[in-house]
């Protein structure tokens, strides 16, 4: 059996038919260890688990190499009947040691780790790890104890360190059939000092005149850099400006405050500048409040017409000429409003129109009307007379006689 030093071995011993004959464990030099229920090497380690006739079975705890070998039960028979267990220790590897680190180190130094291993048999084997990512190391001979004959292994590694290998893990870790956990793994923490890097971050991404403004510089780098100044290129920085640790901050902006402004940091590894552009937009302005009141547009009232009598006696072309021309010019203050509908303004024109086509035919009919009935009271003069010319006196005295013959009574 395979057991790792430091653990516990069972042997344990049976039989199928026994004669009350004895039972006895002896270890690889041929010391007894149990005879039976009875202890005959002194060594606290070895322990009775059972013991009847049939089975004999210790313990020996917290083994170590030099308990390595081939453990005997004997049967005290006639002839002594043998029985045998191989017992394989392996070698623990002790805990990995890293060396190499002497503290930080600045960016684009070649770091080298060497990692060392003893006490492990057969032979351990040693890789490497930083952050999790595999590492492509050197691996020295194995050497080998003459007194136990365990094993050192031991590689050595090597990067260039960059501001990513900032506090990075690197891992050394010992592979061996004896180890079923992490206890044979050792970590180193790396420290890396770079030049420092810097931004502006600004408090309004559209800073506009009049506002308050926070400029923001950011810096980054190992050790932590500091401030060293605020300045503005081509000129002095504002009087209306203040500094409160990285911050600089404009009370009242002004157009004069545009421009670029950069401020200065610095470590042990250097110093940078980092820039920022300022542009001072417009103050806003506030547009007038819409009014509460609200109009809303009438039609237009129609135009009015007016139409004017002609007289039966007086009319003439001429004045029917005027009349139809007053009738169809629509009073100044009827007139629509600009922003009428121009259908609107058609449909009343066609009104008009319409209106007066009909005054003209009744017009007409009424002068053709009172012309026959002239002609009919000329007429009736000459229907008596003997002649022409008495014709013409009675028809002229005609309407006189008829006047003369009314009556009036008192």
């Amino acid at each position: 059996m395979v057991v790792a030093s430091g653990s516990t071995v069972y042997l344990n011993c049976t039989v199928e038919d026994n004669d009350n004959s004895s039972l006895q464990w002896s270890n690889p030099t041929q010391q007894t260890l149990y005879f039976g229920a009875k202890r005959a090497l002194r060594d606290h380690r070895i322990q009775l688990v059972q013991a009847t006739s049939k089975e004999l079975t210790i313990s020996i705890s917290n083994v170590s190499l030099a308990d390595e070998g081939e453990y005997i039960c004997s049967l005290f028979t006639m002839p002594v009947q043998t029985g045998k267990s191989v017992v394989t220790v392996l070698g623990v590897p002790k805990r990995p040691v890293i060396t190499g680190y002497i503290g930080p180190v600045h960016e684009n130094t070649v770091i080298r780790l060497k990692c060392e291993s003893s006490g492990s048999k057969p032979a351990a084997r040693l890789h490497w790890m930083k952050n999790k990512i595999p590492l492509h190391a050197q691996h020295f001979p194995t050497m080998e104890d003459p007194r136990d004959h365990t094993f050192t292994v031991s590689s050595l590694v090597e990067f260039n360190a960059t501001k990513s290998d900032d506090e990075a893990s690197v891992i050394c870790a010992a592979e061996h059939p004896s180890i079923t956990s992490e206890a044979s793994i050792s970590e180193q923490k790396i420290e890396v000092l770079y030049p420092p890097q810097a931004v502006i971050r600004a408090s309004a991404e559209f800073p506009k005149e009049g506002m308050k403004l926070h400029l923001n510089c950011i810096g980054q780098g190992k050790p932590e850099p500091q401030l060293t100044k605020w300045m503005k290129k081509n000129g002095e920085l504002p009087q209306h400006t203040t500094q409160e640790g990285n911050i600089l901050t404009f009370t009242a902006l002004n157009k004069s405050d545009a421009g670029v402004y950069i401020c200065e940091v610095t470590n042990i590894m250097g110093s940078v500048e980092a820039p920022f552009s300022l542009t001072v937009y417009d103050k806003p302005t506030t547009p007038p409040l819409p009014s509460a009141l609200t109009t809303t547009a009438l039609p237009p009232s129609p135009p009015v017409l007016t139409t004017h009598l002609i007289s039966e006696k007086s009319a003439s072309s001429s004045n029917m000429a005027d009349s139809v021309a007053e009738a169809a010019a629509p009073d100044p203050s009827a007139l629509p409003h600009s922003g009428i509908d121009h259908a609107v303004i058609g449909g009343v024109v066609a009104v008009i129109v319409f209106i007066l086509l009909c005054l003209l035919i009744v017009l007409g009919r009424y002068l053709i009307r009172h012309k026959g009935t002239y002609l009919t009271h000329e007429a009736k003069g000459s229907d008596d007379a003997p002649d022409a010319d008495t014709a013409i006196i009675n028809a002229e005295g005609g309407q006189a006689s008829s006047d003369d013959k009314k009556e009036y009574f008192i």
